[in-house]
């Protein structure tokens, strides 16, 4: 659902079921409204945050049944802000994922192409929000 935010800039609201699929789903969307919005420079790594936040939702979260999660995009003056809502108690918290381990380094990731602009949001009702800024700045950042 396309809103208009209170100081005109857009924003996208969508509802995803806690399940894999939604999260391809939330990437061809994003880089739907990444290219309308003229930002196609930066649709790799917002997609890549993107599917973090989402995956981290549907592993951790276990939402009860009938909850969902949700996706919102905002545009910025020079990128997004992707914000990932779910009805689960757990915490992203970066840690030391061991080299054999096959997962646990999301939210390094996420720090990483955000250059740190990511965190925890308020939320009406339970759950938490999960947010993180992409904009091309962040290419600097990693060079």
């Amino acid at each position: 659902m396309k809103q208009t935010l209170a100081d005109g800039r857009p924003s996208v609201v969508r509802t995803w079921p806690p399940a894999a699929q939604s999260v391809g789903r939330a990437r061809r969307l994003l880089a739907g409204y990444l290219a309308a919005w003229g930002l196609p420079q930066i649709t790799e790594d917002a997609q890549l945050i993107l599917s973090e936040l989402v995956t981290n939702a549907i592993t951790h979260a276990h939402p009860p049944f009938g909850n969902v999660i949700a996706t919102r995009f905002e545009r910025l003056a020079d990128g997004v802000r992707i914000g990932v809502h779910d009805a689960g108690d757990s915490r992203p918290e970066p840690r030391r994922a061991r080299v054999d381990e096959e997962s646990g380094r999301g939210p390094d990731l996420v720090h990483a192409l955000t250059g740190g602009a990511w965190g925890l949001g308020d939320r009406d009702g339970p759950g938490k929000s999960v947010w993180a800024v992409c904009t091309g700045s962040q290419d600097e950042v990693r060079s």
